[in-house]
């Protein structure tokens, strides 16, 4: 077992950190004060530990944190610009798109990576793309409206 110091630029800012090389990005990042991910299956399965590594949505709880270095990461607490929430956390919270919010951030981190790579999806694109992230409480109608609205939000910004 060893460990390394990693260079990562975790939501906008840059972290020099030491890590045993078999330890995972979502244990890392908790580490650092970040809870926001949450972890579940342990497995790779439902989605609740998803953050953006490099741009593209991983599982943080298969993911090695050594896999992040040099990369840029993005967790949940990323996306808000300091009080002013993101268009998919809004949207989020207008549409309900939650009951306990265990799924949340993974969901909400999973759509942002969808509206980056598809800014104008359809109902099955946004579907595709959650397909990695369980809710147990909402159903998922109410998270498809919330990340279509957000699109609309975003796109009406720019």
């Amino acid at each position: 077992m060893g460990r390394r110091e990693i260079h990562l630029r975790l939501n906008g800012g840059d972290r020099r950190v030491e890590v045993d090389d078999q330890t995972l990005l979502i244990e890392l990042v908790r580490s650092l004060g970040l809870v926001g991910t949450k972890l579940s299956c342990d497995t790779q399965v439902c989605g609740a530990c998803t953050m953006l590594l490099d741009s593209r949505p991983v599982s943080s709880c298969t993911t090695l944190a050594i896999e992040a270095d040099g990369k840029p990461v993005e967790t949940i607490e990323g996306l808000a610009d300091g009080a002013k929430l993101h268009p998919l956390q809004e949207a989020f919270i207008e549409r309900f798109a939650f009951q306990c919010g265990y799924c949340t951030p993974g969901m909400i981190v999973s759509a942002k990576a969808l509206l980056e790579a598809h800014p104008q999806p359809d109902v099955a694109k946004v579907r595709h793309w959650m397909e990695g992230n369980i809710c147990r409480c909402t159903g998922y109608q109410t998270i498809v409206d919330a990340v279509l609205d957000a699109a609309d939000k975003m796109r009406s910004a720019r």
